[in-house]
């Protein structure tokens, strides 16, 4: 990981990834309520308060249909990846790292965890992600114009499918 960020934040030394706890609940809560809020217009506007996201995340990484990765420096979390077993439901990064890797680090996980491809929603306006995806080797499969997300926005449905996988599309 390069010491370099647009926000001027020296990037952390030493990222470790490991799976999330309990515990974690209100550091990934607070961690996903204010990089949602900093990415408005990049992403619409939450539509959740900070409290609606504490009790959703604190019951959302205890669920065992779920498999929550933080990554962390020095014992605190900087970013955190939520996923299914065929669904990366979200990838948040503190909105002052980013840009130096912490998203890729986290993706290198959940494909490691899902050598038969996964897929993810993102926001159409959400350019930034769209491309560090299109780069992770995603591909688009659907646009939508929003009616079936909260915010009513419009959203793009991508897949990983690495070749030889018995999910992989042609």
């Amino acid at each position: 990981m390069t010491p370099t960020d647009r926000n001027d934040q020296p990037a952390p030394a030493e990222v470790t990834v490991r799976r999330a706890v309990a515990e974690d609940g209100t550091a990934i809560a607070t961690l996903y309520s204010s990089a949602r809020a900093h990415a408005v217009p990049q992403m619409p506007p939450p539509v959740h308060t900070p409290e609606e996201d504490l009790v959703f995340y604190c019951r959302r990484i205890t669920d065992d249909e779920v498999t929550t990765w933080v990554a962390e420096a020095d014992g605190e979390i900087l970013g955190f990846a939520l996923c299914t077993p065929t669904f990366l439901d979200g990838l948040y990064v503190r909105s002052d790292l980013k840009g130096q890797g912490i998203g890729s680090l986290l993706l290198d996980v959940v494909e490691a965890t899902h050598p038969d491809g996964y897929e993810l929603w993102v926001f159409e306006s959400n350019i930034g992600a769209r491309r560090l995806y299109q780069r992770r080797g995603l591909v688009e499969v659907e646009h939508t114009d929003g009616a079936g997300n909260e915010e009513k926005a419009p959203d793009v449905r991508m897949a990983w499918c690495p070749s030889g996988s018995p999910r992989s599309r042609s």
